[in-house]
C-alpha cells in the first residue's frame, strides 16, 4: 500500500495528498502517517512547500470528517434506539443507555472531537458520534480543523526534517498506534467492567 500511496502523491502532488487524506479519514486502514511524512519529505525534493502540504492535507481531513459526520446524521439516536430495542438484549443494552451516551457526547463532544483528531485509530471515527449527537456543525468544523491542522503539521514538518528517513518515522508511528490501541482496549474493558458491576449492584 505504501508504494501505491507514494506513487499517487508523486503523480498528482497537492491534489493527490488531499484525496488520499480524505480517503484515510473515511477508510482508517489507509495510514495518514505514510501520506503526511512522505508529503513532508517531498517538500525537499519537489516544488511543493510545507505550508502547501499542510493546507491541502488539512482540507482533505476536513472533507473526510464531513462525510463521516453526515453518516452519523443518518444513523441518528432515534434509529439507533430502534435497533437497540430490537437487538439490545443480545448486548444487554437499553434505549436508556443510548440516551446516556448521547448526553455524555453533548456535554464533552467538543473536546472529544478536538482530542480525538490527535489520536490514531479514533481520529477519523470520532466524526460519526458527532453527527449522531447533532453536534453544531460550525463548532464541529472548527475543532475538527484545529485538531487536524495540529496532527498534519507535526507529521509533515517531521517528514521534511528527517528527509529520506521518513519511513523510520512511520515505523515509530506504527508502534505509537499499537500502544494507543492497547490502552484503548484496556480502558474499554475496564469501563465495561465498571458498568456491569454498577448494574449488578443496582439489581441486588
Amino acid at each position: 500500500m505504501e508504494n501505491w500511496i507514494t506513487e499517487v502523491m508523486n503523480v498528482y502532488g497537492y491534489l493527490g495528498i488531499l484525496l488520499l487524506i480524505a480517503l484515510e479519514n473515511i477508510f482508517p486502514p489507509i495510514p495518514s502517517e505514510v501520506i503526511l511524512t512522505f508529503g513532508g519529505f517531498m517538500t525537499t525534493t519537489s516544488n511543493m512547500s510545507i505550508i502547501g502540504v499542510i493546507v491541502f492535507s488539512t482540507i482533505g481531513s476536513v472533507v473526510g470528517a464531513i462525510v463521516l459526520y453526515g453518516i452519523g446524521l443518518l444513523v441518528d439516536v432515534k434509529r439507533l434506539e430502534k435497533i437497540v430495542n430490537k437487538w439490545g438484549r443480545l448486548l444487554r443494552l437499553t434505549s436508556k443507555d443510548i440516551h446516556k451516551a448521547n448526553a455524555w457526547f453533548n456535554k464533552f463532544g467538543v473536546w472529544a472531537v478536538f482530542f480525538g483528531r490527535l489520536v490514531p485509530l479514533i481520529r477519523s471515527l470520532i466524526s460519526i458520534p458527532a453527527g449522531m449527537a447533532h453536534m453544531n456543525f460550525i463548532v464541529f468544523l472548527l475543532f475538527t480543523t484545529i485538531g487536524s491542522l495540529i496532527w498534519n503539521s507535526v507529521l509533515v514538518i517531521v517528514g521534511a526534517k528527517v528527509g529520506s528517513s521518513w519511513s523510520t518515522i512511520v515505523r515509530y508511528m506504527n508502534t505509537y498506534s499499537n500502544i494507543v490501541l492497547f490502552l484503548l482496549t484496556v480502558m474499554f474493558v475496564f469501563v465495561i467492567f465498571l458498568y456491569y458491576r454498577k448494574r449488578k449492584r443496582s439489581h441486588d
